[in-house]
């Protein structure tokens, strides 16, 4: 699967191998995960097969930034989602923008070297 744009799912349900490519996370981790956050309920087709929306895909956003980039313990990400969900969804949205931002700096930087080499 291309790396989407997380700004625009476009799809309606993600398979977990899609859905752990886009979030940079292997698949047991978010089975793993699935039984730790009450929220991740991801449907399945009859063949059992998980079926993540774009609003899963977000819950998993916010707990992957609480874990991995802030360090916090999974009892600590559930504790933080309880009691700050709003506050976290900001700042995990702003942080987001501007790893993007980041990202298409590097992006022209890089074409400006090219040019100027030429």
């Amino acid at each position: 699967m291309e790396k989407e744009n997380p700004d625009q799912l476009s799809k309606k349900f993600y398979r977990i191998g899609d859905v752990a490519i886009l979030l940079g996370l292997p698949q047991s981790t978010l089975r793993f995960w699935e039984k730790e956050f009450s929220e991740l309920r991801p449907r399945r087709n009859a063949g059992g097969t998980r079926l993540y929306t774009p609003n899963d895909i977000e819950q998993l956003r916010i707990i992957r930034f609480l874990i991995k980039d802030k360090g916090l313990t999974l009892e600590g990400a559930r504790e933080h989602l309880r009691r700050n969900r709003r506050d976290i969804e900001r700042k995990h949205q702003v942080i987001d923008r501007l790893q993007d931002i980041r990202r298409r700096l590097g992006l022209l930087l890089e074409a400006l070297d090219n040019r100027q080499r030429k």
